[in-house]
């Protein structure tokens, strides 16, 4: 079956990035025999001069201009919500496709309940592997996903989430699922918890070891002061466990965190109460997206929970020699 493919590319002051590597996008289109499809960049209030190096270079593309910079969830929802095609690729702008990319993950789509699938990603100049399938390392009330792991004797593996840095996805799953969850905004941990609403409305995402691409270790998250980055990541995994956990394992996780809260106020870990606050503050638009998702899981009559996803691919690899990277 032909596929049509939307190219969505969210874009802050990348212009060297797209520069360098746009082409590969326009090679693994072709190479994979792909004629229809559109490429969108959104570009999150540049001041670099992307919009005008798009613009003078690349007409065809479809430029959106955000007046002001909503962070990676809400940039890339625009770019999201502009596309047309069967198929949505979000990628970011620094990474480099291979030529057939493409032609290993179609196949994916033949299943009805894929959701997406997922390259490897490994580096500019090595190939060290710097994102693969995803290992849930999962416990009662804990919730650990960034874990790569891959299998030495088959390609496809099922991963606990898709890396927002290439994944290519169902539009109409991704868009009955409303896109990323604009609350992780600016960054860090959307990817995990769209996966997660994924699996629990009983799709499946998968990883592909043979469609490679190559990317510079967090190019852009770099740039970023760390103490912010910290700050937001500690929260965004307080936003993930409130929204994902329910019943007695969410009450355990929150005596957990107020236990840690009080300890860090000891020691006077102020990054980490900032983190807190700004998760306390956010307290009832959390309560909000818990009851939407569960009403939608209600409506599809789909009660997948954490721990059935983690068993499920914990089943799927237990004849196999997987390897945790």
């Amino acid at each position: 079956m032909n596929r049509s493919i939307s190219v969505v590319i969210p874009n802050y002051n990348g212009k060297d990035l797209l520069e360098t590597n746009l082409p590969s996008v326009h090679a693994a289109l072709k190479f994979s025999g792909i004629s229809d499809f559109e490429i969108i960049i959104t570009d999150d209030a540049s001041t670099d001069g992307s919009i005008n190096f798009i613009k003078a270079n690349y007409p065809e593309i479809i430029l959106v201009e955000n007046n002001i910079n909503k962070g990676f969830a809400g940039n890339t929802n625009t770019g999201i919500k502009r596309s047309q095609k069967d198929l949505v690729l979000i990628l970011n702008s620094d990474v480099k496709l291979s030529d057939d990319y493409f032609s290993q993950l179609l196949k994916y789509f033949d299943k009805p309940d894929t959701f997406g699938v997922t390259g490897r990603i490994i580096g500019l100049t090595s190939d060290k592997i710097q994102d693969a399938a995803k290992y849930p390392k999962y416990s009662f009330g804990s919730i650990a996903s960034t874990t790569n792991y891959i299998c030495n004797t088959q390609s496809s593996l099922y991963s606990f989430f898709l890396t927002g840095a290439n994944a290519l996805i169902d539009r109409k799953k991704l868009m009955e699922l409303g896109g990323f969850n604009e609350l992780f905004n600016p960054y860090y941990g959307e990817d995990v918890e769209l996966g997660l609403r994924a699996w629990k409305l009983g799709y499946k995402c998968y990883y592909e070891h043979n469609a490679i691409c190559r990317h510079p270790n967090s190019a852009t998250i770099k740039k970023e002061p760390p103490k912010k980055i910290k700050i937001i990541s500690n929260r965004n995994k307080m936003y993930l466990h409130f929204i994902h956990l329910n019943g007695i394992e969410l009450a355990f996780y929150l005596m957990k965190l107020f236990l840690k809260t009080i300890l860090k106020v000891i020691v006077l870990d102020f990054k980490y109460l900032k983190s807190f606050w700004m998760f306390i503050s956010s307290i009832k638009m959390c309560l909000g997206q818990k009851k939407r998702f569960l009403e939608l899981q209600k409506a599809k009559n789909v009660h997948f929970t954490i721990k059935d996803i983690v068993t499920l691919i914990n089943e799927s690899n237990k004849d196999y020699p997987f390897v945790i990277l």
